[in-house]
C-alpha cells in the first residue's frame, strides 16, 4: 500500500516568496507548520492508501489521459485561510485563469471513478498550501493579513507534466516523493 496523489509542481517566484515572508514576519509568534517551497505543488486528487496493483493501473490510465493534452498556464493569486473564523487551519494561496487545469482534473477524475478508484467527494478547488496552523494568537488578524492578497498575482505556472506522488508521513512532516511523471 502506498499513500498517493496526483499533482502538478509549482516552483515558487519572488513575488510569491516576499509575500511568504512577510506573513511569517507578521505571524512569528504563532505556531504555524509552513510547507517547504521546495515541496509546492497543486493537488488534482488525492487518492489515500493505494495497493501497488492499483498504482500500475492507475500508472497506465494517467499516460493515456495526459499524452496530448497540451502544455498550459494558470496564475497563482490571491490568498486566504482555510478554517472557522475562530479556528483557521490551513493558509493557501489561490489560482486564477485555470481553465485548462480544471478540464485536466475533470477527465483524470472522471476516468478514475470509471476505474472506481475513491476521489474526494467534494468541490475541486485547487490552492497551494502554504502553511498548516496549530495556533494563533489573533484569528481574525490572520484572516485579515491573508485577505490583503485578495486578487494579487503572483505569478504564472507553465504546466507541462503531471506527477503521481507518494505522500510518506514523518515526524518532521511528509515526504513527497515522486512515483512517475506524465508529459502533457
Amino acid at each position: 500500500m502506498r499513500r498517493v496523489f496526483i499533482a502538478v509542481r509549482t516552483d515558487p517566484a519572488d513575488d510569491l516568496m516576499k509575500m511568504l515572508s512577510s506573513i511569517k514576519d507578521h505571524t512569528i509568534n504563532d505556531r504555524i507548520k509552513w510547507v517547504d517551497p521546495s515541496g509546492f505543488h497543486i493537488t488534482l486528487v488525492f487518492l489515500g492508501e493505494i495497493p501497488e496493483s492499483r498504482i500500475k493501473m492507475l500508472d497506465r490510465m494517467l499516460r493515456e489521459k495526459c499524452t496530448g493534452f497540451g502544455n498550459f498556464d494558470f496564475v497563482l493569486s490571491g490568498a486566504g485561510v482555510f478554517g472557522s473564523r475562530s479556528d483557521p487551519k490551513v493558509l493557501w494561496v489561490g489560482i486564477s485563469q485555470a481553465e485548462r487545469l480544471y478540464s485536466l482534473y475533470e477527465i483524470i477524475s472522471e476516468r478514475l471513478m470509471e476505474s472506481r478508484f475513491e476521489i474526494e467527494d467534494r468541490k475541486f478547488r485547487p490552492h497551494l498550501t502554504i502553511g498548516r496552523v496549530k495556533s494563533v494568537s489573533d484569528p481574525e488578524g490572520l484572516r485579515s493579513l491573508m485577505n490583503k492578497y485578495d486578487g494579487r498575482e503572483f505569478q504564472k505556472v507553465s504546466v507541462k507534466e503531471i506527477i503521481l506522488f507518494e505522500s510518506i508521513l514523518q515526524k518532521a512532516g511528509p515526504l513527497y516523493t515522486p512515483l512517475a511523471v506524465y508529459p502533457l
